[in-house]
């Protein structure tokens, strides 16, 4: 089959029989039309329509090895820095169609499960671990072009460091009360699955800082319509149908969801691990999941930074502001904000070194940086926005008020310096869905913890970094007796 088309795509996500939860209700029907997935998954639909587009195909898409189809290029595994600029330019092409809006575009996931493959390796050899598996379910992946959603955060019932949940009959978090001869079997729940029951199959592993027994070391992918496996929505931020009133939220409001796994039965042949926590931490921390999926993840942050400095921009044009000095500060930060990330980005691909086995890999350290820039530029970035906007974003009428007879008024009182009344509130409204609807703080707080916590995230690049040549240095100079000093964390 190969890389599929957006009809495609609806399709098999109709035809499953997935149990999801909105409001209460449980949705039935086909999830195409139901108001709150529409629009998200016409959206997605629009990005597998592009992998056929003569124009940019190539650019897409590869040919399989193994089959010969055309498959998605967010599958491939690269092999040089040239597939390292293919995979990132196809990233592109999608993060550029959505404004850098849809955290969850397949290509994430896609290259999650690439990286495990290319890492399975890691776990040959090793107690109830199955690299085998992970390999047919990449390859699975990659022929019928199987769109993912994840999920690997428990419920936060206690945060503190020494709390252990002590029910196992009726566990909080999701982990394993049974093995038996068709797989293992998963009670509890995890949180944050974003699109959860919103594609074909959904991709549950652990991460080391939350395990707490070997009961809750695993990972496996199944089907999102799978026996005992609920999905329960987030409040919709869909307001509405119309691309005037809701240009954002209409189209690429993705949905978070809490995953329950009611005694789900994980068959053996879709189970990477189990009951290894070695294991799991070994494979979270030496695979090249977080090189792949950073380096998806920083090339759709910088779309979206464009996004919002074309946006800032036209704020700045449409009112005619762009005399003062302050504005030309504000803008200066998100340009600063792009030609940061985009340096970054192309660092890790000059940087990229092979793995042990055979696998471009981006360089980490531009990644981490840029992982722990973003967190903190794109909350500034929506207040600029707001700044520029001011007051103009507060009182903004509706489509239909410019389908009624006081169209005249709002002609005369709202237009702009360089715009139409109409053309100035569409603009207006643009900004204020990317900042202040339920939708835009949504996004604020999604690019906050996008990869966690984010003094965690300083964390971890300050014990990862390699101080010895810079503390040598500074010994040389002056003339200290000491022993090379690496990083004592």
């Amino acid at each position: 089959m190969g890389a599929i088309n957006g009809t495609d795509f609806i399709n098999r996500i109709n035809q499953l029989d997935t149990e999801i939860w909105l409001d209460g209700k449980k949705i039935e029907g086909k999830i195409s039309e139901h108001p709150a997935f529409k629009g998200i998954l016409q959206t997605k639909a629009s990005l597998y329509n592009m992998q056929h587009d003569p124009e940019i195909k190539d650019e897409m898409t590869f040919h399989s090895p193994e089959t010969g189809d055309s498959v998605g290029l967010s599958f491939l595994q690269p092999k040089t820095k040239d597939d390292l600029i293919k995979r990132r330019k196809a990233s592109e092409h999608w993060a550029k169609q959505t404004g850098g809006l849809l955290g969850r575009s397949p290509d994430y996931l896609n290259s999650a499960l690439m990286s495990f493959a290319s890492s399975s390796p890691l776990l040959r050899g090793r107690a109830n671990c199955f690299p085998e598996n992970i390999q047919s379910i990449y390859e699975l992946a990659m022929k019928k072009d199987l769109s993912f959603a994840h999920t690997f955060v428990p419920p936060q019932v206690n945060r503190s460091d020494s709390y252990l949940e002590s029910s196992e009959e009726e566990p909080i978090v999701a982990r394993v009360i049974d093995r038996n001869e068709e797989g293992i079997v998963i009670k509890g729940a995890r949180l944050l699955a974003t699109q959860g029951g919103l594609t074909d199959e959904v991709l549950v592993f652990s991460i080391p800082k939350f395990l707490l027994d070997e009961d809750e070391a695993f990972a496996f992918s199944i089907p999102s319509d799978t026996k005992g496996l609920k999905f329960i929505c987030r409040e919709s931020f869909v307001d509405g149908d119309s691309l005037f009133n809701h240009p954002l939220s209409s189209r690429f409001e993705e949905m978070d969801t809490i995953l329950v796994f009611d005694n789900v039965l994980v068959p053996w042949n879709r189970v990477f691990y189990y009951d290894n926590a070695l294991a799991a931490a070994d494979f979270s921390f030496q695979s090249s999941f977080q090189s792949f999926t950073v380096h998806q993840a920083v090339t759709r942050q910088i779309a979206k930074t464009e996004f919002i400095l074309g946006l800032a921009e036209l704020l700045v044009q449409t009112i005619n502001v762009s005399e003062y000095q302050h504005i030309q500060e504000k803008l200066s930060e998100i340009i600063i904000g792009i030609e940061t990330m985009k340096a970054l980005l192309e660092k890790s691909e000059n940087d990229a070194t092979l793995d042990q086995w055979g696998t471009m890999r981006p360089n980490t350290v531009p990644l981490q940086v840029a992982n722990n820039i973003f967190p903190k530029i794109y909350p500034r970035f929506t207040e600029i926005i707001q700044l520029i906007g001011a007051s103009g974003l507060v009182g903004l009428p509706t489509e239909n008020a410019f389908n009624s007879p006081i169209r005249a008024d709002l002609d005369q009182y709202l237009q702009a310096a360089t715009k139409n009344a109409e053309d100035r509130v569409k603009i207006f409204r643009l900004a204020w869905d990317l900042t202040m609807s339920s939708f835009g703080t949504r996004q604020t707080q999604y690019e906050r913890y996008f990869f966690g916590d984010p003094v965690r995230l300083s964390g971890r690049l300050y014990k990862s970094y390699p101080f010895t040549d810079y503390v040598r240095e500074v010994s040389n100079f002056l003339d200290l007796e000491t022993e090379e000093n690496e990083n004592p964390f």
